[in-house]
């Protein structure tokens, strides 16, 4: 049986009331307890790290960020044409990029987010990326390099069925899968956290949106999947950590 949907409650989420409600002093960063790390671990036995390239060996033209604003739109036609290496890594440097790390709590990044808690870990689903088989592969930022995470079969069709039908999807060379694990920003902000991983989220994509521009590519974010589907896909447990939005990318038809 499906839950009940309460309009009250859906706006109720979108105020921010729910601070009043919170124990500050109850809070785990409160309580003296360490914070969860800001990059989810490699596993053991995971095949070696892929560096990116870093910034000084992209080849990537100059953008007007007034022109890129403007000209920001949803594309979902996209052509067979792979992604560059180097056009990955600036995308993955766009969206989750580390420029300085703090300490072992926190680092800044290309985007805000709320007391730089930083929740996402970045997955993607390539199918044309020039250097990489076809699989998952999951960012480590703190590293500029990618893990592979697995190597499904018939991947285009399984993230179009995990988008719903939705064949742009499969279409794409690669596509963007943001999960987010709660309990760093739990670790602060409690209860208070759902309604601020929710607006982090959309800081990233907007950076992806814009950085697209900048090498002819397209996008268009996904808020419409099978959680379930795009969980197992990605091989995260829908609970401690599940996926939040997606970005189909590609060259532009």
């Amino acid at each position: 049986m499906k839950p009940a949907f309460s309009k009250k409650m859906g706006r109720w989420f979108l105020t921010d009331r729910v601070r009043d409600l919170v124990d500050w002093w109850g809070t785990p960063q409160s309580q003296g307890e360490e914070p969860p790390p800001v990059q989810k671990p490699v596993a053991d036995g995971s095949t070696e790290l892929i560096r990116l390239p870093e910034r000084s060996d992209w080849n990537i033209p100059s953008c007007d960020l007034v022109g890129a604003i403007a000209g920001r739109e949803s594309h979902r036609r996209f052509n067979n044409a792979p992604l560059r290496l180097d056009e990955l890594a600036f995308l993955l440097w766009s969206t989750q990029g580390v420029r300085k790390k703090l300490h072992q709590a926190a680092v800044l990044r290309t985007v805000p987010s709320a007391g730089c808690r930083h929740p996402f870990e970045t997955y993607l689903v390539v199918l044309r990326v020039e250097g990489l088989a076809t699989g998952i592969y999951r960012y480590l930022p703190l590293d500029h390099a990618l893990v592979l995470a697995s190597a499904p079969v018939d991947l285009a069709q399984q993230i179009t069925a995990a988008t719903r039908g939705q064949r742009f999807a499969g279409q794409a060379a690669v596509t963007f899968v943001w999960s987010a694990i709660p309990a760093r920003t739990e670790w602060r902000y409690a209860e208070a956290s759902a309604k601020v991983i929710a607006l982090d989220a959309g800081h990233v994509c907007q950076n992806l949106y814009l950085a697209c521009g900048a090498i002819g590519c397209g996008t268009c974010a996904i808020a419409a999947y099978d959680q379930d589907l795009v969980d197992e896909l990605v091989g995260v447990d829908g609970d401690d950590e599940l996926v939040v939005y997606l970005s189909p990318v590609g060259k532009l038809a």
